[in-house]
This record gives structure tokens, sequence and C-alpha cells, in this order.
């Protein structure tokens, strides 16, 4: 392939970078250090490592919020300083690429602009900007022929959100995008240290206890965590329970639920058996909580695949898209 084509997984919580004919060429935390309003003084992996941590006078974000760039602005630094590390360890100049951009499907059309107007800038001087649905590249990353009449169910549990999707013929017959995702079970954590124990935790403490004890089936288990006494105001610690934080993130677990039978009852018959057969497929980075696919197939009474690198199915979709032409069909304009 001739041209020079970049493919982009705007996470909430990670942005991945694609190039045709190096796969994979950046994973990194979708964050952004801005000190006094105007400079940026990090990004990516480094900006994260200073999260919850920062003086008044920097300031540390996530560009993207529930699934969509909330601050254009913060997301149009990131990115360029991310596709100048690129273009730096390739030695390939920055401008002139194509852009495939995985972007979520229930979102407005103006939503679906932000993220073109994210590449659209003299510096990057891009070519074509072509826009690919998250559940495709999903499908694709998981190794699914979505292209044939078999219908396929993808829940796709994200850092914010959670993207629910009924597909066949390489389309999208419903898709629903759920304001819920990992980080609400972190905040779930926090709020159970705070209110039971009166103890404070970060947001990265509680993204650590979820991923060490935390799990969607209840377990005995314990973990020792480090924050802030809220009564005497020190430096304290705390050990804090599996069957706690099981049933602290219980209530937001049943809602993503509660939306797939939603789903399911709205999809056709025929596509329901082909659902019936073969499963309902899971993925992205939340999707790796502790017992998440017994949950799901007690909750639904169906089976449940996963993915290998569920953090990375999009990307790899997207990948595949770029690469071969046979999947030219699954690309958009992105207006």
């Amino acid at each position: 392939m001739n041209r020079k084509v970049i493919g982009i997984d705007f996470g909430t919580s990670t942005i991945k970078i694609a190039q045709n004919g190096a796969g994979i060429v950046l994973t990194e935390k979708n964050v952004i250090a801005i000190l006094k309003k105007t400079e940026v003084i990090a990004v990516g992996n480094e900006a994260y490592e200073m999260y919850e941590k920062t003086p008044a006078n920097i300031s540390v974000s996530y560009p993207v919020r529930n699934g969509v760039i909330a601050d254009l602005s913060n997301m149009h630094q990131l990115m360029i300083k991310l596709l100048e590390r690129i273009a730096h360890e390739s030695r390939h100049k920055l401008k002139g690429f194509d852009y495939y951009l995985a972007i979520p499907t229930d979102i407005t059309e103006v939503e679906k602009r932000s993220y073109s107007d994210v590449v659209s800038s003299p510096k990057l001087k891009p070519g074509q900007i072509k826009m690919v649905e998250k559940p495709v590249a999903d499908a694709l990353g998981m190794g699914l022929d979505i292209l044939d009449s078999t219908g396929v169910l993808i829940v796709d549990f994200g850092a914010n959100t959670t993207e629910i999707s009924v597909l066949s013929l390489g389309g999208i017959i419903f898709s629903k995008l759920v304001p819920l995702g990992g980080k609400e079970l972190d905040e779930d954590i926090i709020h159970l240290a705070r209110r039971k124990y009166n103890f404070v935790i970060g947001e990265k403490t509680a993204e650590s206890v979820k991923m060490q004890i935390g799990s969607a089936i209840s377990e005995e288990g314990n973990m020792t965590v480090y924050g802030r006494n809220a009564l005497s105001g020190l430096p304290s610690e705390l050990v804090i329970d599996a069957i706690e934080v099981n049933q602290a993130i219980m209530e937001h677990l049943q809602i993503i639920i509660d939306h797939i039978k939603i789903i399911l009852e709205r999809t056709p018959p025929e596509v329901s058996a082909d659902i019936y057969k073969n499963g309902i497929y899971i993925t992205g980075g939340s999707s790796a909580l502790k017992n998440l696919p017994e949950f799901i197939r007690n909750a639904t009474g169906l089976k449940v695949n996963t993915s290998d690198e569920p953090e990375n199915t999009v990307i790899t979709g997207l990948g595949e898209i770029i690469e071969n032409s046979h999947y030219s069909k699954l690309v958009s304009d992105l207006i």
C-alpha cells in the first residue's frame, strides 16, 4: 500500500494509534498536563503520573469523557504531541497521512465532527479523514467475520462508557452507548471507603483495588490501601474487604445487564437465533474485571466469549481495515 494511513482509537482512558505496515505504534494514557492554562508540559503516560499530585498552577485532565471528545483544544494539542513523537521515531514526515478514526455509533453529528477537527490542522495537513464505527472495529479485532449475515452482539466495557451493539452484514442494527464504565466502578470504591470507614482514597488507588480484589461475583479477600483518615486528617491505611467491594459495584453492573437485556429484546428474531447459538462477545479494557463473563452468563443465560487482549480489539480491527482493501465498505466519510 503506497498510501500513508494512521488509525486512532480515542479511548477515554487510553489512546491507541496504528500505522499501515507497522501495526500498533503507540499506546498511551489519554491525559494532558497544562501549566498556567497555556503551556503543555506533558502528555500521555507522563501526564498520567502527575494525575492527582499537581499544584494549583498545573491542570491534568482527560480530554475524552463519556466516550466523546469533551475538550477539543486539549485533545488537539495532545494528538499533535503524540503524532510528532511517532513521526520522530519512524522518521516519517507528519503531514499527508490519511486518518481512520474509530468512533462510537450512538453519538450526535456534532460530536462526530469533533473527531475530524482533532486532526484537521495546517501542521498535519491530513489527506482523507474516514470514520469506522467502534463496534465494527471491535468485531474485526475479535476475529469475527462481520461481512456475512450472522448476527453478533458485542459489549465493549470502556473506562467511562459501555457500548452495546448488534451487528450483521457489516453494519449496525442497534447500538447503545451507556454512560457507565470502569471509572464509575472506581468511584463506587472511593465512596465505599469514605462512607463506611471515613477514609479518603484517590482514583488510582480505587482502580488498583478494582483490579486486584474487584469481582462481578462475590469472593472473599482483602487489600491494604493507603490514603487519609477523614476524621483525623492524617495519612493512614485501611484494609478493604473484597465482598464489600463487590456489593459497592453491583448496582452499576446490574444497570449494564439491564441495558444488554433491552437490546436483546429489540433484536430481530433471526438475529436473536444467531446470538443464542454463538453467545455474547465482551471486550474493552474494563471487561478484565474478575468473573464478569460468568456474571453476564448467569444474568442472560447466554454463552459469553472473551478476547485475549480486550483493550486492543478496536485498534486491532482498525489495523485490519487499514491493511485490507476487502474491508473498504466498512469505512465512511467523517462529516
